[in-house]
């Protein structure tokens, strides 16, 4: 049986496509309001559209157009939320910048600057502005779909990127261990995305897992 979030704010940052989209209409469905926060206006209406559309759906959405990594817009998106409801009651990150892949000796210095730039940095300033309104929840939780790609082949700017986010995130969770906010750490399997595509042209992504159903699995978490 499905738990309800109802009258929970979780906030999705990369909501606009792939699995924060539908981790997005998971948490709507299940009763919560939605603070869908990602780079791209067109894919933010879309979601908008699609929580609107089905009546089933207790929940609802604000939409935040942010790119992660203007860390002036994330204080002032975290301050909107504190006067408007003084808290998050869960946050999952998806946001995410997927370089090319290259061999090791040759990534690209620019796709390795914006690697770090949105998977690493942008993840710990968010950490430094969402956690004190998680705290403010009572029982704030924060997950990171987390992504293995680090050590193998060809991975050596996104993988490394990732390696840098899983491990802030693990310091994170064990520094908050007895305090709070509750913070998880999942990997989804492999999945029919815009982000698996970009890695593994012509893949037969029938064999790859619904974003949808890994979506209600992170949700089950919240």
């Amino acid at each position: 049986m499905e738990q309800t979030l109802a009258d929970r704010i979780v906030l999705v940052t990369g909501a606009s496509r792939g699995l924060g989209r539908a981790v997005a209409e998971a948490a709507a469905a299940r009763g919560a309001h939605v603070v869908a926060v990602a780079r791209t206006v067109g894919g933010l209406e879309d979601l908008a559209d699609a929580v609107d559309a089905v009546d089933a759906l207790p929940g609802g959405v604000t939409l935040v157009p942010l790119d992660v990594t203007d860390e002036g817009g994330v204080q002032r998106m975290c301050l909107a939320v504190h006067e408007r409801w003084g808290r998050v009651d869960a946050w999952v990150h998806c946001a995410i910048y997927a370089a090319p892949l290259s061999p090791a000796g040759h990534v690209a210095e620019k796709e390795l600057d914006k690697s770090i730039a949105v998977n690493w940095r942008a993840a710990q300033r968010l950490v430094t502005n969402v956690e004190p309104l998680l705290k403010a929840a009572p029982a704030g939780v924060a997950l990171l779909p987390d992504d293995p790609a680090a050590g193998t082949a060809y991975h050596g700017g996104y993988g490394a990127s990732k390696a840098a986010q899983r491990a802030l995130w693990q310091s994170w969770q064990a520094e908050t261990k007895s305090i709070g906010p509750r913070v998880e750490i999942a990997a989804p399997a492999p999945m029919a995305t815009a982000v698996r595509a970009r890695f593994h042209p012509g893949e037969d992504r029938t064999r790859l897992a619904d974003p949808a159903v890994e979506a209600g699995k992170l949700v089950d978490l919240l």
